[in-house]
């Protein structure tokens, strides 16, 4: 499949790459730049969610720091586990907290499903990371990653900031928020299908690794994640290879049509 050629050659082939990495390195530094400065708007709403301790303000979300990112994960009320494509991401953000912390910044998860059904899951999987409920609220709906029923019986729900056919009565995405001393709240970016890949570090080591992420002759991109307790021994989702070709799990989660 690849051309096998001297060290010289190799080291000639990869210092012209290196040279498209770094072009990509600085238009990332300048997107990243441009990207704080965007505008801000108002956080008007009262919302309250539940967590372990009870009802919390949004401010309490904050937890005494200034800036919130927000994951939106795909946990409907009619659902006893989350998403797994949800979950993968989640996997990564425990050892994230404390660094995150010491920046002033909080992250944590919010779900439409009844705080009791999250703290199951969530023990589950053995998470540590804040996570609360936003059921009876509307604040899934105003940040366009739950559909209301209205909304879904046109076959398009507005979501990544365009009308798309309807998928799922919930998606995924992440936002971030800022608050002031004086308490007042403002959203300040939300992002949505591909724009939360960069915060999957697994993701990041496939793209170095021989073959990539090596999800072309896969049903859907993202169907070979499983939830980290679901995995079995010498599972490898590639039809090419050894091992079970996973069967597709439709758009009821974030997998395939959401990621892409």
């Amino acid at each position: 499949m690849h051309t096998v050629v001297s060290p010289a050659e190799w080291l000639t082939a990869r210092k012209q790459f290196l040279e498209k990495e770094k072009q990509l390195n600085r238009l990332r530094d300048e997107v990243a730049r441009e990207r704080l400065s965007l505008p801000w708007e108002r956080v008007e709403k009262q919302y309250v969610f539940e967590g372990p301790d009870g009802p919390e303000t949004m401010a309490d979300l904050f937890d005494g720091r200034s800036q919130l990112i927000v994951y939106h994960f795909m946990l409907g009320p009619d659902r006893e586990e989350g998403c797994p494509s949800c979950s993968f991401f989640t996997d990564h953000i425990d050892g994230t907290l404390v660094h995150l912390a010491n920046r002033d910044i909080t992250l944590l998860l919010v779900s439409r499903a009844p705080y009791q059904q999250i703290k199951a899951f969530k023990e589950r999987m053995g998470w540590q990371v804040r996570w609360v409920s936003s059921y009876g609220n509307d604040f899934n709906y105003d940040y366009h990653v739950s559909f209301r029923p209205e909304e879904i019986a046109t076959g398009e729900v507005y979501y990544n900031y365009d009308k798309i056919p309807f998928m799922a009565e919930d998606l995924h995405g992440a936002s971030a928020f800022y608050k002031n001393e004086e308490n007042e709240i403002f959203h300040t970016y939300s992002t949505y299908m591909r724009g939360c890949d960069v915060m999957v570090n697994t993701y990041n080591f496939m793209d170095i690794a021989p073959l990539g992420r090596n999800e072309d002759d896969l049903g859907f991109t993202m169907s070979w994640v499983r939830h980290h307790d679901r995995y079995e021994q010498s599972y490898i989702a590639n039809k090419k290879a050894a091992g079970q070709a996973p069967a597709t799990m439709g758009h009821d989660c974030c997998s395939g049509g959401a990621h892409s």
